[in-house]
């Protein structure tokens, strides 16, 4: 049976596909450039503390120097110690902000603030350099290595009052030795030898080394019959002195590397009571420590200084400080090392750390302040 019924008003019997939604309207032009989207939020890097800040931060717990008491000791001043021309160094020529120097086999030509005379020798002898240094002329300014003859690796043989060692091209005019070092070094080997000799000690002689960079003060008190700590902030420079070691054939002598801050491990150690007959410090103007610590001279220097009388044995037999590139004279030095060596005895001598150049007529270039406290 068919259904007859009647379909409703606009409806066939087949879907019908829905009325599609008209298109809005475009907004209407108003002339201006739509907005580009907001930017998103980028976190500020974290504030970097200043050297400064970092500096105080390291002091803030320090407590407050104790000086010693009792009577200064004697004084000597001014001290001239002088470097003269041998075998292993000389200084060649000087002046016009450079100066020529014969490392073993190698000439070399380096900045010099302190030559501000005119120079001795030609300029041909100067530009026939091994090895020309260029750049800053800042005493920790970088620069590089020229070798305008034969290209040179980084290192070469040299000798030390017989001990072998390597000299090094660094990227800061350095070589790997302060040469004006070698009348203290000698001083010390002297001191230690003497003491065997007379055999006051029970024990080897104890040296703390403290900044004791590539190592040849250290190996020479080593070589000489001492125990020897030696502690610089650098990784590099200890190994280094490592090295050196092994070519001198140390590397089995009674030597403690310690890579840390001088300031740290001196205020550890006289915690532990730990006691050293001989103390060389050798410290820059300024430094990092292997932990971002900071050192400042002016700031430091006291702290560690009455630090360093802790850490003298009761039988001791020097201590002796060396500071280089400083607005200071070695007054300034022999004061703070009176204050540090009240009720020891003994005497302070102070003055520079000169070396005289080769051959006839020859002048001598200041390096660096000294002062030195001695036992006897």
């Amino acid at each position: 049976m068919r259904n007859d019924r009647p379909k409703g008003p606009g409806k066939s019997g087949r879907r019908e596909r829905p009325a599609e939604r008209p298109a809005p309207r475009s907004a209407k032009p108003t002339g201006e450039r739509p907005r580009p989207p907001a930017p998103a939020a980028v976190a500020e890097p974290p504030r970097r503390e200043s050297v400064e800040e970092i500096a105080r931060e390291n002091r803030r717990d320090r407590p407050a120097v104790e000086w010693p008491k009792g009577e200064r000791p004697a004084f000597r001043a001014p001290v001239v110690l002088e470097v003269e021309p041998g075998a292993d160094y000389a200084l060649l020529d000087s002046g016009d902000g450079e100066k020529l120097e014969r490392y073993g086999p190698l000439t070399i030509r380096r900045p010099e603030n302190q030559a501000i005379w005119p120079r001795r020798m030609a300029a041909a002898r100067w530009d026939g350099a091994d090895a020309i240094f260029t750049g800053d002329t800042d005493e920790e300014g970088a620069g590089r290595w020229r070798f305008p003859a034969t290209p040179l690796g980084e290192t070469w043989p040299m000798r030390q009052d017989g001990l072998p060692y390597l000299g090094r091209f660094t990227s800061f005019r350095h070589v790997g030795v302060f040469p004006e070092q070698a009348v203290h070094w000698r001083f010390m080997t002297e001191t230690i030898e003497r003491e065997r000799e007379r055999e006051r000690h029970q024990r080897p002689v104890r040296v703390l080394n403290l900044f004791g960079y590539t190592g040849l003060a250290s190996l020479l008190a080593a070589r000489a019959g001492a125990e020897v700590t030696h502690v610089d902030a650098s990784k590099r420079a200890i190994g280094w002195a490592r090295e050196n070691a092994e070519l001198a054939g140390l590397s089995g002598a009674p030597i403690r590397w310690i890579c840390e801050d001088a300031v740290r491990y001196a205020e550890r150690e006289a915690r532990r009571g730990s006691a050293y007959d001989i103390i060389l410090l050798d410290p820059p103007k300024f430094g990092r420590g292997p932990k971002g610590e900071v050192w400042q001279l002016f700031e430091d220097l006291p702290h560690l200084l009455v630090l360093m009388r802790q850490l003298l044995s009761d039988r001791p037999l020097a201590l002796v400080l060396t500071a280089y590139s400083i607005r200071s004279s070695f007054y300034s030095l022999s004061a703070l090392m009176g204050e540090a060596m009240r009720g020891l005895g003994g005497t302070v001598e102070s003055g520079e750390l000169v070396i005289r150049e080769e051959g006839e007529d020859a002048r001598h270039l200041s390096t660096s302040l000294f002062s030195r406290w001695v036992s006897a």
